[in-house]
């Protein structure tokens, strides 16, 4: 199943960034144990009023040797704004190629490409640099909540093995789930502000799920997951919700399939004449068949 990959991720005048570094500054919260470690970012401008905010779990890396001129270039796009999100592209790329042992700038960096790709579409890239930032930290929640909606919605002819691709998702999802309780929040954000961070990662993490359940046919399984994930979504998801309507379809809980649908369809956009046209489905098996017991 070819699926877009959801909703666009703007929230009000900027890009509510889900714990990667695709925006002005940086807070992280790093926690081993009750150890907890945060950086302020920097002011926003009247040209960016972007907040983001980084959502990391595990043992801090060893801070590298200062270099002057890799810190000029990690600091040149990380300032970039993501208004420009190709130029920021082009210059995390630039700077994992010159500085590949970076560590610790380095996990930032494929962090960052992770989300970038997403913003831009690149699924196959969004996988790569993905699995590098996992590679370097396996407790990003945020990379592991992106790749675990991504993989399951990139699996195509070319994938050697569907069935680990879909493995692996569901265990991003799962941690990544598992790990956000546990996070700290960083001093220098609001309660709402990290709220919204953790209810993102659960937006994705629920999704990622509830897709690779559809995929395995177990449908059952898939309708709680989307309906989280729904739940925890700060707008409307035509995506999700049109996945949710075609789970209890399959499972012929019409009344929800129809609820879902009429919900989908009110939303302007790529999604509105799939969703009525489901819609109107649904509306006549309920009306020649009968919805299977809760």
């Amino acid at each position: 199943m070819k699926m877009a990959m959801g909703r666009k991720l703007i929230v009000g005048a900027g890009l509510l960034v889900l714990g990667v570094t695709c925006g002005t500054g940086r807070l992280a919260a790093q926690a081993a144990g009750a150890q907890s470690q945060a950086e302020p970012a920097k002011p926003a401008t009247a040209k960016d009023k972007t907040q983001d905010t980084v959502l990391t779990l595990g043992n801090a890396p060893a801070a590298p040797v200062p270099n002057p001129e890799e810190t000029a270039a990690f600091k040149a796009f990380m300032d970039l704004p993501m208004s420009d999100v190709a130029k920021k592209i082009q210059l995390a790329e630039g700077f994992v190629q010159k500085y590949p042992q970076s560590r610790n700038n380095d996990e930032i960096a494929y962090s960052t490409l992770t989300f970038c790709y997403l913003v831009v579409g690149q699924p196959v890239k969004v996988r790569e640099a993905g699995e590098k930032a996992i590679a370097l930290n396996g407790n990003d929640v945020n990379v592991l909540a992106i790749m675990a909606m991504t993989l399951p919605r990139s699996i195509d002819a070319n994938d050697k093995d569907p069935g680990k691709t879909l493995a692996v998702a569901e265990g991003y999802a799962k941690h990544a789930i598992e790990l956000l309780p546990t996070l700290p929040k960083p001093p220098a954000i609001s309660d709402e502000v990290f709220a919204n961070s953790k209810n993102e990662v659960l937006y994705m993490a629920h999704n990622g799920l509830g897709l690779v359940y559809l995929q395995r046919g177990q449908t059952a399984d898939a309708i709680p997951e989307f309906e989280l994930s729904a739940r925890f979504s700060p707008e409307p998801d035509p995506v999700t919700l049109f996945l949710l309507g075609v789970a209890n379809q399959q499972v012929t809980h019409f009344d929800d399939a129809i609820s879902a649908f009429s919900k989908c369809a009110a939303i302007p956009g790529d999604m509105q004449d799939r969703c009525k046209a489901r819609l109107e489905q649904a509306k006549k098996s309920a009306a020649t068949q009968l919805s299977a017991p809760k």
